[in-house]
């Protein structure tokens, strides 16, 4: 962001005019940079609107709130670390063509780090549905999880990896930026031997994948031995188990699609090749007997959440029947 104005003149009622002055036109170039951001790059607000609504349902308001934090600081500090001495992604640069029309926060586009945020959700979600019983009746799968399983070290490898997976596809795609709308962001010096991607970039990825989930569940853990586990935002919504999944899905296809359309159809093929048996295998989980929950699976998960949208199963007297 550039200075708009600086004054070493002594403190007067002049100078203290001047002062607001500069405050008032520096809140509103950030304001115009944050705007700038919003119309250049809409599909991330999309993605990210999708990510908070469907994660207050799924996590409540409070967690939504803890994990957007702890992704997009993480995230920035892993991109403003990694931008100056190669850890943890490997050495690359961001262009800063875009620097007079979006905010940056010094060298990293604000955008940028978001993405971690709505991405970490979606992954965290696949290991959810990949681990926890589940209630099925016909298309309406609700999840039904507890605490132990959400904090589980399972369940935090799977988010790690899923993670990662979904970054073999976006960064070679993004890299190819100056062929679709996204434009030329960034560059490896050095080049890497997948589609242009150092392999280091994916041991980047792991490393902060696992930093976000796991000081996730590190603070999930505190607020439920303090009591401050709010389920604010909490409610039930037919097949609330697919929707973090299926956000999941939506970015791994509009990437594939621009890795086509930009004609990178080996891209897309490896990214297909990689997802298909992902795929087959949740798809079996949802329709396997042995991950229907039991009595005693649906009972531990109310003790856990007294207040849970599972209280009561629709179209019946409850959730027993």
């Amino acid at each position: 962001m550039h200075l708009l104005c600086a004054s070493t003149a002594p403190h007067s009622p002049q100078h203290s005019s001047l002062s607001t002055v500069c405050r008032e036109g520096g809140d509103l170039e950030v304001l115009s940079l944050l705007i700038g951001s919003l119309t250049l790059r809409p599909y991330v607000f999309f993605f990210l609107a999708i990510y908070l609504v469907v994660s207050s349902i799924h996590l409540g308001y409070l967690r939504t709130a803890i994990l957007f934090f702890l992704a997009w600081g993480i995230a920035f500090l892993s991109e403003f670390s990694s931008t100056r001495n190669g850890f943890p992604y490997g050495y690359y640069e961001y262009l800063d063509g875009t620097h007079a029309v979006e905010l940056w926060i010094s060298n990293v586009p604000f955008f940028d780090s978001l993405s971690y945020t709505f991405m970490a959700y979606a992954a965290y979600s696949m290991a959810l549905l990949a681990s926890a019983p589940i209630l099925r009746r016909g298309a309406n799968i609700q999840v039904v999880e507890t605490h132990r399983l959400r904090q589980s070290l399972p369940v935090a490898v799977l988010t790690v990896t899923f993670f990662v997976f979904l970054d073999v596809v976006v960064d070679p795609v993004a890299l190819r930026g100056s062929r679709w709308f996204l434009g030329q962001i960034f560059w490896y010096p050095q080049g890497g031997m997948y589609f242009g991607v150092p392999l280091t970039n994916f041991g980047g990825w792991a490393i902060v994948g696992a930093a976000i989930i796991l000081l996730f569940q590190g603070l999930d853990r505190l607020l439920v031995r303090c009591g401050w586990g709010s389920e604010a935002g909490v409610r039930y919504v037919p097949a609330k188990a697919m929707w973090g999944p299926l956000l999941y899905y939506l970015l791994l296809v509009f990437n594939l699609v621009v890795s086509f359309m930009v004609d990178e159809p080996h891209l897309g093929l490896v990214g297909v090749l990689i997802f298909t048996p992902i795929t087959l295998m949740v798809m079996t989980l949802l329709v396997k007997p042995a991950n229907q929950a039991t009595t005693e699976e649906i009972a531990a998960h109310l003790r856990d959440f007294p207040g849970s949208p599972l209280t009561r199963w629709p179209g019946s007297g409850g959730i027993w029947t």
